[in-house]
C-alpha cells in the first residue's frame, strides 16, 4: 500500500492536498476514546435516574390536573376556541413530555446493563475458535468515496483476527464516469483490494501456520519463540503506524488505536510470554498453538470488490439496500457470465461457472466511512454461538464518534452521536433493539427468512434488506422481529464512525435520518395486532420505545414549530410543565458529562436543534409525500470531504427566520405582559442566534445564501446528443441479431427490467466497450 510520512501537530488535520487545516475555537482537543467497556453505574446513579422518569410521570400528571381539570371547573379557559387551544397544547406538551420519557427509560436500561456486562476473557474467545472456523463475509457498501477514507475502514476490517474472513467491497459508482475526479475516485477504490493484499503478504507469509504441538506443556525455548512471533508483529504494526497517512480524525483513529492498539496488545503478550518463560512458568503447548492462531487469523484476510453496475441484470436502484441485496442474493451460487451487445448478463449455471460467490455462515455490513476496533467480530460472534442466542439475528455496537472533532459543528454532532450509543444499549434491555447500518453482524440464516424474490420486468430480484425507505435498517429490524428474531446491542464501544464536519453534510445527514420512520409504523402495528392474535404478550416499554424511536422527529419537530409561532394563551404554560422537562435536561447534561463533554453542552444541543428544526421538518414531509406516491426516494449519502459541502440557501435562510421570529416574538410578548412567553421566545432566538455563528457560520451562511441564489436564477444550457448516435444505433447489426429486427431497446431509450428509465446497458456503459464474446478461461475468478 503506498505510504507517506505525515506529521501532525495539535489541534492541526492535514488535508488531502497536503495543507494543515487549523480547528476551529471551541472544537475538541485530541484525545483518546472512551474505554471500550463502559464502567459500572454506581447505585446513586441508577436511583437518580429511576427519581427522574419518577419526578417526570408526577409532574406531567400534575400539570394535566391544573390544566384541565382546575381549568374547566374555574372556567380559566374561555368558550370552544380556547377549549380546542387548551386541547392541541395539552396534546403537543404530552408528546414532547412522552420522548423525554422514553429518553430517561432507555437510558436507566443502558445504566442497568452496564452494571452486569462482564467482559470475555480472552482466552475463551481462543478457546471457542481453536477448532471451529465460521466463515464471515464482510461488505462494505462505497458510492463516490474518497479512496483514502475507505482504506480506513478496509484496514480496520481484515486487521479482526476472525477464523474465516472475507472482504467484499461493493462499488456503486458509475462504470465509466466521465469527470477526471470521480475516475480517480473510482479507479483508486478499485485498487485497494489489490493494494491491502499486498500490504498483508509480509505478515502472512511469515504466519502461515501454527508450527507448536497441542499436547503436554511448553518448554521454555517453545514459549520464547512465539514471545518472539508477537515481537515481530507488534514492530511491524508500529512502522505501520508511524508512517500511516494522518488527513483527518478518522486516519488519527486508524493510527492509534487500530494499528498501535493491536501492536500494544502484541507487545504486552510477548512481554508476559517472556515472563512465563524467565519464571519458568507452565505454559500448556495447547494455550501457545491458540496464541499462534491468532497471529496467522490477524493477516489472514482475504479481499476483494464487485461492482453490481457491471451487469446489466442487477438492480441499478440508487440506494444502499440494494447494493447490499444485490450481492447478498449472489451469495453460495455460481453463474456463467454472458456478453450480449448492450451489456453483461449473470446466468446462474452450475456446471462450469464463470463466477462463483462463495456463502457463509454471518455477514458484516460496515459503511465505507466506520471503523472496527480489533476483536470486533470475535466478541460478536461468540455471543452469537453462546447457548440461548441461537434466535439472534443482528448483533452490532452502535458507533461512536472519533474523538478531536476539528469543528464545533463536528463536536457536537459527536456528542449527539455519543448520546445514541448511549440509547441504543438501553433499546436492548427493554428488547426494543434497532439495526444501525453503519455496523451489525447479521446471520446469514436469518436473511434468508426475510428474503423476498421479486420479478420485474422477467428478471428476478431478491431482497433481503427493504429499499422503500431511506433508513432501511430500521425497517429491515421490523421485518425480523416480525419472523420471530431478535436484535442485540453488544455492551461495547468496538465501532467508530465518521460525523459531518460541515452544515452541508448534516442537512444531508440528518435530511435522511428524518424520511421514512412514519412508513414503518404501519408494519409495526401490524406485528403488535399479529402477535397479540397469538397470545404473545407485547410490554408497552417496548412499543413506546420503537413508536418514540420512529416518529418522535414529527412530533418533536411539529411541536416546536407551534410552540414558535402560534401564540398560545399563556396560562397554558404553567410552572408545573417546566418540571416534567428538567429531569430530562438534567440527565442529558450529566450523561454529557459522563461522556466527555461539558455540561452545558445541553444548551448548544437545543440551539444545535433548532437550526435543524427545518431539515426535520423536509424529512418528515417526504415521508408523507412518499406515503402518497408510493415513490421511492434516493439513497443520499453524507459527503466526506476535505473542503466544506455549501447548504442548500433554504435551510441557511429558514435558521436566520427561525432567530428572528423569536426575537420578534420576545418584543411583542413583552410589550403584552406575557413574561413567560416572552422568557422562552428570547431563549429561542439567543440559541439559535448561536447556533448560526458557531455551527454554520456567518460568512459561510452568507456564501450559500449567494451561491442558492444564483442556482435559482441559473438555467443551465442543454447539450444536444450528437447527430451520429442515432445513426450508430440504427446500424447496430449485433443488436438486430441479438434482439430481434424491430425491437426498441436495439435503438432507444427505454424502460429496463428494474424500472429506471435508462439505457439497456445501464447509466455508464457504452456498447463500444463491452466485448462480444464468452469471457475467456483466464478471466474466470472468485468475488
Amino acid at each position: 500500500m503506498a505510504r507517506q510520512q505525515t506529521e501532525t501537530l495539535p489541534m492541526t488535520q492535514q488535508s488531502a492536498d497536503g495543507h494543515s487545516r487549523r480547528a476551529q475555537w471551541g472544537a475538541e482537543k485530541p484525545r483518546p476514546p472512551l474505554p471500550a467497556v463502559e464502567p459500572p453505574a454506581s447505585n446513586f446513579l441508577t436511583w437518580l435516574g429511576g427519581l427522574a422518569i419518577t419526578a417526570t410521570i408526577l409532574a406531567w400528571l400534575a400539570y394535566m390536573a391544573r390544566t384541565v381539570v382546575m381549568g374547566l371547573a374555574n372556567n380559566d379557559v374561555d368558550p370552544m376556541p380556547a377549549v380546542r387551544q387548551s386541547v392541541f397544547y395539552i396534546l403537543l406538551m404530552s408528546l414532547l413530555t412522552f420522548s423525554a420519557l422514553m429518553y430517561l427509560t432507555a437510558r436507566q436500561g443502558a445504566l442497568y446493563r452496564s452494571r452486569t456486562h462482564q467482559r470475555v476473557p480472552r482466552a475463551d474467545l481462543d478457546k471457542h475458535f481453536a477448532d471451529i472456523s465460521p466463515s464471515i463475509t464482510v461488505l462494505v457498501p462505497s458510492y463516490a468515496e474518497e479512496p483514502a477514507v475507505v482504506r480506513s475502514t478496509l484496514l480496520s476490517a481484515v486487521l479482526q483476527e476472525f477464523p474465516n474472513l472475507r472482504i467484499v467491497l461493493l462499488i456503486d459508482d458509475p462504470p465509466n464516469p466521465t469527470g477526471e475526479h470521480a475516475r480517480q475516485s473510482l479507479d483508486g477504490c478499485r485498487a485497494l483490494p489489490g493494494e491491502i493484499t499486498q500490504w498483508l503478504q509480509e505478515p502472512a507469509q511469515r504466519f502461515r501456520g501454527p508450527t507448536v504441538d497441542r499436547r503436554g506443556s511448553a518448554d521454555h525455548d517453545e514459549i520464547i519463540l512465539v514471545a518472539q512471533e508477537y515481537e515481530w508483529a507488534g514492530a511491524w504494526l508500529r512502522d505501520e503506524q508511524r508512517v500511516y497517512p494522518i488527513a483527518n480524525t478518522g486516519d488519527d483513529f486508524v493510527a492509534d488505536e487500530v494499528l498501535g492498539g493491536l501492536a500494544s496488545d502484541f507487545e504486552a503478550i510477548a512481554g508476559a510470554l517472556r515472563q512465563a518463560a524467565d519464571e519458568g512458568a507452565a505454559i500448556k503447548r495447547n494455550r501457545l498453538y491458540q496464541l499462534q492462531q491468532r497471529l496467522q487469523r490477524t493477516f489472514a484476510a482475504e479481499v476483494t470488490s464487485f461492482e453490481r453496475k457491471t451487469y446489466i441484470s442487477l438492480s441499478h436502484e440508487a440506494n444502499k439496500a440494494m447494493n447490499l441485496n444485490a450481492y447478498l442474493g449472489l451469495m453460495g451460487r455460481s453463474f456463467a457470465v454472458d456478453v450480449s451487445p448492450k451489456g453483461v448478463i449473470l446466468t446462474e449455471f452450475a456446471a462450469d461457472p464463470d463466477l462463483v460467490v462463495p456463502d457463509s455462515d454471518y455477514v458484516l455490513t460496515l459503511d465505507a466511512d466506520s471503523v472496527l476496533l480489533r476483536e470486533y467480530c470475535m466478541r460478536l460472534v461468540y455471543c452469537l454461538e453462546e447457548p440461548g442466542n441461537e434466535r439472534i439475528a443482528v448483533i452490532q455496537t452502535p458507533y461512536s464518534a472519533f474523538r478531536g472533532a476539528r469543528t464545533r459543528l463536528e463536536r457536537m454532532a459527536g456528542a449527539t452521536t455519543d448520546i445514541q450509543h448511549l440509547v441504543h444499549q438501553g433499546l436492548t434491555y427493554f428488547h426494543a433493539t434497532f439495526w444501525v447500518g453503519a455496523n451489525a453482524v447479521i446471520r446469514k440464516a436469518a436473511l434468508n427468512d426475510i428474503e423476498v424474490i421479486d420479478f420485474e420486468n422477467g428478471r428476478e430480484v431478491r431482497r433481503y434488506i427493504q429499499d422503500r425507505t431511506v433508513i432501511e435498517d430500521t425497517e429491515s429490524s421490523i421485518d425480523l422481529v416480525a419472523h420471530d428474531w431478535t436484535l442485540f446491542n453488544y455492551d461495547e464501544r468496538l465501532s467508530y464512525s465518521a460525523t459531518p464536519a460541515d452544515f452541508g453534510s448534516l442537512v444531508i445527514q440528518r435530511g435522511r435520518w428524518a424520511n421514512g420512520g412514519l412508513l414503518i409504523i404501519p408494519k409495526f402495528w401490524r406485528h403488535i395486532r399479529a402477535r397479540r392474535k397469538q397470545g404473545h404478550r407485547v410490554q408497552a416499554a417496548e412499543i413506546g420505545l420503537r413508536v418514540n424511536y420512529m416518529a418522535s422527529i414529527a412530533w418533536a419537530s411539529a411541536g416546536l414549530v407551534a410552540l414558535l409561532v402560534l401564540p398560545f394563551d399563556s396560562r397554558l404554560l404553567s410552572p408545573v410543565i417546566f418540571a416534567a422537562a428538567l429531569p430530562y435536561f438534567l440527565a442529558l447534561a450529566s450523561d454529557f458529562h459522563r461522556l466527555g463533554y461539558k455540561r452545558t453542552d445541553v444548551f448548544r444541543m437545543y440551539g444545535f436543534n433548532l437550526i435543524l428544526l427545518p431539515v426535520n421538518l423536509a424529512g418528515v414531509f417526504k415521508s408523507l409525500q412518499q406515503a402518497a406516491t408510493k415513490a421511492k426516494i434516493p439513497f443520499a449519502r453524507t459527503p466526506k470531504v476535505n473542503d466544506r459541502t455549501a447548504a442548500p440557501a433554504t435551510y441557511v435562510l429558514a435558521a436566520y427566520a427561525i432567530a428572528a421570529f423569536s426575537f420578534y416574538t420576545f418584543a411583542r410578548q413583552l410589550v403584552l405582559g406575557n413574561t413567560t412567553n416572552a422568557v422562552f421566545a428570547a431563549a429561542n432566538g439567543v440559541l439559535t442566534t448561536y447556533a448560526i455563528i458557531a455551527f454554520i457560520g456567518v460568512r459561510n451562511s452568507l456564501v450559500d445564501m449567494v451561491v442558492g441564489a444564483w442556482q435559482w436564477i441559473h438555467v443551465p444550457r442543454k447539450q444536444p446528443a450528437p447527430p451520429q448516435a442515432q445513426e450508430a444505433a440504427d446500424n447496430d447489426w449485433e443488436a438486430v441479431l441479438f434482439f430481434g429486427p424491430g425491437d426498441p431497446r436495439r435503438s432507444q431509450t427505454v424502460p429496463d427490467w428494474h424500472g429506471a428509465p435508462t439505457r439497456w446497458a445501464g447509466d455508464d456503459r457504452r456498447t463500444d466497450e463491452v466485448p462480444s464474446h464468452r469471457l475467456p478461461e483466464e478471466g474466470r475468478s472468485q468475488v
